[in-house]
């Protein structure tokens, strides 16, 4: 259903039962998928891939073209999964040649006026919230919440499950499963009690907090921890995801919650 007062460029391809509120404006080579609804004055440009079923809340804009000064005009997109809902004023670039899209997953929140940048990947589930910037190339894993105004330096990767407080400064990776705070950022421990709303055991929750232990609170330098967890831990989907995030860690990870934070 679209009001008269919005504008629907005659190339984009919308499902048949998509609402589009007044004042906003479609372009070309846009698709959105059934039962999505679309609020008053969003601007949705070329490039934007929409998936079903979900709310763009007035303001927004998806799919600009890329922050960057190498973009050349190249084809790219950006692609929204299913059940996504953004809020008032979000802003999605698409992305650039360097991988073609910028990318957000199924049944994520965006909250009011975060920045999503190009060729970043969002997982399913997460949850960004209100104020956040993400630079370019920015990974966020599965379920991991980014707290309100964080600010995440480009090419970060951001693990599953993991929580990011508010107001943080992200300039390391952020392996799965944690909790990152302080300034510079740093481990304060593991996102537990998310953990155990996803499902996760208690057994499951205990080793996990024991490979940080090794990894965190006994002295070892990154390598030595890995060999240690590798050569004395039983391996497990979850212990793996670990060791994998690690050691594929361009930037490296956060550090540990120092004694320098106890004083």
């Amino acid at each position: 259903m679209n009001q008269p007062l919005s504008y629907v460029n005659p190339g984009a391809k919308l499902a048949k039962n998509v609402v589009v509120e007044p004042f906003t404006n479609i372009e070309n080579n846009v698709e959105i998928g059934s039962g999505t609804w679309i609020g008053s004055n969003v601007t949705i440009m070329e490039g934007a891939r929409i998936g079903e079923n979900c709310r763009i809340f007035p303001g927004a804009v998806i799919s600009a073209i890329p922050q960057d000064l190498k973009f050349e005009g190249e084809d790219t997109l950006a692609v929204i999964g299913d059940n996504v809902t953004i809020r008032e004023f979000v802003t999605v670039n698409r992305g650039t040649k360097a991988s073609g899209e910028t990318r957000i997953g199924n049944n994520c929140l965006i909250m009011a006026t975060a920045h999503i940048a190009h060729d970043c990947v969002i997982g399913d589930n997460a949850i960004i919230v209100n104020g956040v910037a993400l630079a370019g190339h920015v990974i966020i894993g599965e379920s991991a919440i980014i707290g309100g105004l964080a600010a995440i330096h480009q090419f970060i990767h951001i693990g599953a499950h993991a929580m990011i407080s508010g107001g943080s400064l992200v300039r390391k990776d952020v392996p799965p499963f944690t909790k990152a705070a302080k300034e510079p950022i740093s481990f304060v421990g593991i996102n537990s009690i998310g953990l155990r709303r996803r499902g996760f055991s208690t057994e499951k929750i205990k080793e996990i907090q024991d490979i940080y232990r090794i990894i965190y609170q006994q002295n070892y330098n990154t390598t030595q921890a890995l060999s240690i967890i590798e050569a004395e831990t039983q391996a497990t989907k979850e212990r793996d995801q670990i060791i994998l995030f690690i050691k594929n860690s361009k930037r490296g990870i956060m550090k540990g919650y120092t004694s320098i934070y106890n004083k």
